[in-house]
């Protein structure tokens, strides 16, 4: 069996099903918990050529080039997400008027030994300078700016990201 339960959370059995990890069902009890899609953001920046990636500081993919953003916290929009996420890691004030919707892809996402399944949302925010902070580097190595045509899709980390910047950017 493929799951990260090991016992029922409601009474404790080990006699359930979880098929794909998407339906958990407890044969005794009948809990039933649904392993449903997360929703995340991420945002490509743009300066003239190049777009600006995030070398990751924690697993999942620690060391590979990652784009700014995160999870969308219950209550918000993609957009305020997306605001909140670049102020919390660039320290930077992006308006959701900023933000260039482009598409969304399926990820996978693996921490700490439960695999989350993410609907990823991409937006594209163009800026006036390259210079730019971290200012969460518990989450960021490193910022990188990277002219289009130089882009090594095997340095990303993540399946969603490297699809959207190959179809999108063309690399």
């Amino acid at each position: 069996m493929n799951s990260f339960f090991k016992f029922c959370p409601s009474c404790a059995s080990t006699h359930f099903t979880f098929p794909e990890n998407r339906r958990f069902l407890c044969n005794d009890c009948g809990f039933t918990y649904f392993h449903t899609i997360a929703a995340a953001v991420a945002v490509v920046f743009t300066f003239e050529d190049k777009i600006l990636f995030a070398v990751r500081n924690v697993d999942p993919d620690k060391g590979k080039l990652d784009l700014p953003g995160g999870f969308i916290d219950p209550g918000e929009n993609a957009e305020e997400a997306a605001c909140r996420e670049i102020k919390e890691e660039l320290g930077l004030n992006v308006a959701p008027k900023d933000l260039k919707y482009i598409t969304t892809a399926p990820n996978n996402y693996l921490y700490k030994n439960v695999p989350y399944r993410t609907m990823d949302i991409f937006y594209e925010c163009s800026l006036q300078t390259d210079v730019i902070s971290i200012a969460a580097a518990d989450e960021i190595q490193d910022l990188i700016w990277v002219n289009r045509n130089a882009i090594d899709l095997d340095k990303i980390g993540f399946v969603s990201i490297r699809k959207v910047i190959a179809e999108k950017y063309k690399i």
